[in-house]
């Protein structure tokens, strides 16, 4: 089994058994092209990530050669032994990406495992499906959430499973799209006209408020608290620059 934390976790303690407040966890069993995309958007949104794969020679690989994996936990592990998941602390996250193509016995497996489990307290479970076939057998054993398989679909699960109350995304156009975003800790108890979104950010503000209390088209004087969203029209880049506004 190989292994890789950040130089800043307690090596002695997995992070999983250690971690407070409501930070949330994932897993991704599987690092094929899918299953890379997926983890990457996770890590890059500086997530807690155990990264699965069977395949002993991928994982030390990934581990030599991909810095993004020296801040996950990077594990070689048969994820349809249930023993094996536990105890690489799969079994504890809150949502488990299956990303495994073939066989569809590991597929399945692993997702029943995840979600029926007697030591399993996974809450969402997300399963790749190479066919129409496959997905409805994926939906039998309990899968939450069945997505089929490129490169471009992992990248946007990993991006909405970092940020669960976004909005189904409204596609204007290839570039452009409506989208709620959560008001980052630098906007907070600043006003709409002094964060100047248009000008520094390039989107428009169509609502804001809370999620229960939106108020449309909000007048320049309002001021954002901390757990206001925002529901912006632009470009998708210009939209991201505001999800890591808070970024150093």
């Amino acid at each position: 089994m190989s292994l890789s934390s950040s130089p800043s976790r307690d090596s002695t303690r997995p992070w999983w058994k250690t971690r407070v407040g409501p930070q949330q966890t994932f897993a991704v069993v599987g690092l094929g092209r899918f299953g890379l995309a997926v983890c990457k958007e996770l890590i890059a949104s500086e997530k807690s990530v155990i990264a699965i794969d069977k395949d002993t020679h991928l994982v030390e690989m990934l581990l030599r050669r991909d810095d993004d994996f020296k801040s996950a936990v990077t594990l070689s592990v048969d994820s349809t032994v249930e023993e094996e998941l536990k105890e690489a602390g799969a079994l504890d996250v809150d949502t488990l990406v299956v990303a495994l193509g073939e066989p569809l016995e590991a597929s399945l497996t692993t997702t029943y495992i995840a979600k029926h489990g007697t030591s399993s307290t996974v809450k969402t479970v997300c399963s790749r499906a190479s066919n129409v076939l496959h997905e409805r057998m994926l939906k039998a054993v309990g899968a939450d959430r069945v997505t089929f398989p490129s490169r471009e679909q992992g990248r946007q699960l990993g991006e909405q499973l970092v940020r669960p109350s976004l909005l189904d995304r409204l596609q204007l156009d290839s570039k452009n799209s409506i989208e709620e975003v959560q008001v980052p800790k630098e906007f907070v108890q600043r006003s709409l006209r002094d964060i100047n979104l248009r000008k520094d950010y390039g989107v428009s503000v169509l609502a804001a408020g809370s999620q229960g209390d939106l108020r449309v088209n909000p007048p320049a004087s309002m001021i954002l608290s901390p757990n206001d969203v925002l529901v912006v029209m632009g470009s998708q880049e210009d939209i991201k620059r505001i999800h890591h506004a808070s970024d150093p």
